[in-house]
C-alpha cells in the first residue's frame, strides 16, 4: 500500500512539473507573439520617393495645369530617370496615361531628341492645321516647301521624326489657312532651310517610309 501511495505521489509531482513547464512554455510563446506584433506595428515603413504622375489620361500637346498631376509613392529603385519637379505650364510632347510619371522626354524641350542622336528639335508652323491633325508623335515625314508664286516645290527635310504636337492656338498663315505648330527632329544642316521655308513658302508634308 505504501508503495502504491509513493507511486501515486510521484505521478502527481511529475504531472505538476509538466504542467508548470507547459504553462511556462505557453507564457513564453505568448510573450514572443506579443513582441512580434509590437515590432510589426512599430517598424518603420520602407523608404519611398514622391514622384509626380499624370492625374488622368492626357493628350499630346496638352499644357499641364496643377490638377493634371498628383504625387505618388515609388520605391527608390523604381523611380525613372528625368522625373520633372515642376511641370506646370509645360507642353506634353506625347500622350500620357493616368499614373505615368512625368519625365523630361514627355515634355516639349531639349530632351525630346534624347532618342534621336544627332538631331535637334525644330518648331515648324504648318499653314494648314488639318495637315497637323493627321500626325502623331513618332511619325516620319518629309517637309516639302511649295512656292506661293507657282514655282516648283522642293523637299527641305526628309524623314524627320515628329517630336511633339503642341496644342497652341491656331493662327492664320500667309495663304489664309489656319496653321499649327509641329516640332520635328532635324539634322543641324537642315535647320536654316526649314526656317527659311517656313517664312517664305507654303510648307506641306509627305509621310515617309
Amino acid at each position: 500500500m505504501a508503495v502504491r501511495d509513493r507511486l501515486a505521489t510521484t505521478r502527481r509531482t511529475l504531472r505538476r512539473a509538466v504542467l508548470r513547464r507547459r504553462r511556462l512554455l505557453a507564457g513564453l510563446l505568448t510573450a514572443v507573439a506579443v513582441a512580434a506584433g509590437l515590432h510589426a506595428t512599430t517598424a518603420k515603413p520602407p523608404p519611398q520617393v514622391a514622384v509626380l504622375v499624370a492625374a488622368h489620361d492626357l493628350p499630346a500637346g496638352a499644357v499641364l495645369e496643377a490638377d493634371d498631376v498628383r504625387r505618388a509613392a515609388f520605391a527608390p529603385g523604381s523611380v525613372p530617370d528625368g522625373v520633372a519637379d515642376d511641370p506646370a505650364g509645360r507642353t506634353l510632347a506625347a500622350p500620357m496615361r493616368a499614373g505615368e510619371p512625368v519625365t523630361d522626354v514627355r515634355l516639349v524641350g531639349p530632351a525630346l531628341t534624347d532618342g534621336y542622336p544627332g538631331l535637334v528639335a525644330v518648331p515648324v508652323r504648318l499653314p494648314d492645321a488639318g495637315m497637323a491633325g493627321l500626325l502623331r508623335v513618332g511619325d516620319r515625314i518629309d517637309l516639302v516647301a511649295a512656292d506661293p508664286q507657282g514655282r516648283s516645290a522642293e523637299t527641305v527635310a526628309a524623314g524627320v521624326p515628329v517630336l511633339a504636337l503642341p496644342d497652341t492656338p491656331t493662327e492664320v498663315g500667309a495663304a489664309g489657312l489656319t496653321g499649327r505648330l509641329v516640332v520635328v527632329g532635324a539634322a543641324p544642316g537642315d535647320v536654316t532651310r526649314i526656317a527659311d521655308s517656313s517664312v517664305r513658302a507654303f510648307v506641306t508634308i509627305a509621310f515617309s517610309d
